[in-house]
């Protein structure tokens, strides 16, 4: 899979060039390879980013502004976006990518499945941690009710 990221080597404008230098410059230091794919000089890339970005993503004039970014025909956001998934720390999910060993998505996700493969079956029934937390607290009180009661009779 290729993530294609579509840029304007000649814009006028600084906002849309620290854009593209902000994505080209996070891609670079995940060490995710991407084709900068130019609008400015060629017509045909210019040409395809504006047929493939979806309706909804295109602002009100009907052009869409660089950077746009796809995963190969899939479309995967502009800059704002991009820029969420950033700061959200889901930015290979947002490319439609699986995150790298050691990656802190990984770890995370890694870590979410050893937790619920600590939960265990008893009786035909799932018990969690949390569960055999509170079913030990209940026998607990359960004990010291009957010892209570014991103590009790005993004494009548």
């Amino acid at each position: 899979m290729v993530i294609k990221v579509f840029l304007a080597s000649s814009s006028g404008s600084t906002a849309i060039k620290k854009k593209q230098q902000d994505v080209v410059g996070f891609l670079e230091a995940l060490k995710i390879d991407y084709a900068p794919l130019d609008i400015a000089s060629n017509e045909d890339n210019r040409m395809w980013m504006r047929e493939n970005v979806p309706g909804e993503k295109k602002p009100t004039n009907g052009i869409p502004l660089p950077p746009q970014i796809f995963n190969e025909e899939m479309y995967c956001g502009d800059y704002d976006t991009f820029f969420e998934a950033k700061e959200d720390n889901t930015v290979y999910e947002f490319l439609g990518l699986t995150p790298p060993p050691g990656s802190k998505r990984k770890v995370a996700e890694e870590e979410e499945q050893e937790e619920g493969e600590e939960d265990r079956v008893e009786d035909n029934h799932l018990v969690s941690e949390a569960e055999d937390d509170l079913v030990s607290e209940e026998e607990e009180e359960l004990r010291e009710l009957e010892e209570e009661e014991e103590q009790a009779s005993e004494e009548d």
